[in-house]
């Protein structure tokens, strides 16, 4: 019996061959490495210490335990609570708990941000260099991607000219990735007052990737564009203990943001993946 298969664009050649470049610069990078010259890696965003001994062994007591079922879908209302306290107490982000889903990792997060907010043909913009899935991601979703080429005379920031020139009536969302894996730049508040003047007064809504915000060493602390007058209401944080925790195995992140738009994410969530990890 034949099986007929329907046609249909997933705009998989775009990303085919986009891995076929990342897969060909690895190669290149490898072999120079090999050759005895200096190779920086830029790879997987891992820490080099073990998760600290406090948490694995909460781990450990929970499976000891039991505690092995399904959790809530958004996540343990525990969690959630103390996610808000730390929240307000470390970036002067001030949400409820019917305002935070917790997800498997903080790529989750960015997932369900831009399959609730993106339809087919809606653009996002996405400031580069940055982390490799928010490309895919959107053209999976039927979104297009925009891409401005952040430089390093601005260390790596994203001006306020750039965002002005990238915009089109068809501009949905803005990727805000601060601080930016893999470049290490970080936007102050003047930065970030810029860039949401040019926001304010459209519909456009903000993924702030903030995952690295407890990495600025020797700068002043990260300060979200959540806090800034006006963003709050079009802005989704994405954030999780991958980095600062050094939690990247135990798959564990969260995303603040306007209800409607979290619990939106909150039924994409609990179709595809049910919860986070309970023992995380």
């Amino acid at each position: 019996m034949k099986i007929a298969i329907p046609q249909i664009n997933y705009h998989i050649g775009d990303i085919s061959k986009n891995k076929d470049l990342i897969i060909a610069a690895i190669k290149k990078a490898k072999a120079m490495k090999a050759a005895g010259e200096p190779v920086v890696s830029f790879g997987v965003g891992e820490p080099d210490f073990k998760t600290p001994w406090t948490i694995r062994d909460a781990g450990i007591r929970s499976l000891e335990q039991g505690r092995t079922r399904y959790t809530a879908n958004a996540g343990i209302k525990e969690l959630r609570a103390e996610i808000c306290r730390y929240l307000a107490r470390r970036m002067e982000l001030n949400y409820q708990p019917s305002e935070v889903l917790v997800t498997v990792g903080g790529s989750e997060a960015i997932d369900l941000t831009i399959r609730a907010l993106v339809k087919p043909g809606d653009e996002v913009i996405i400031p580069e260099p940055c982390f490799v899935c928010y490309e895919p991601i959107t053209s999976l979703t039927g979104g297009v991607p925009v891409h401005i080429a952040t430089k390093v005379e601005d260390d790596f920031r994203l001006r306020a000219d750039q965002l002005r020139a990238a915009i089109t009536p068809r501009t949905k969302l803005l990727i805000l990735p601060y601080p930016n894996n893999p470049t290490g730049g970080v936007m102050d508040a003047a930065d970030l007052e810029a860039i949401a003047e040019v926001l304010r007064g459209t519909n456009i809504m903000v993924l702030s990737d903030e995952i690295y915000a407890e990495l600025t060493y020797g700068l002043e602390r990260h300060i979200s564009i959540a806090t800034l007058p006006g963003m709050k209401e079009r802005t989704i944080v994405v954030n999780g203990f991958s980095k600062a925790y050094a939690m990247t195995g135990w798959r564990l992140g969260y995303a603040v943001g306007p209800e409607p738009v979290i619990k939106v994410m909150t039924k994409i969530h609990q179709s595809c993946i049910m919860s986070a990890p309970t023992t995380s």
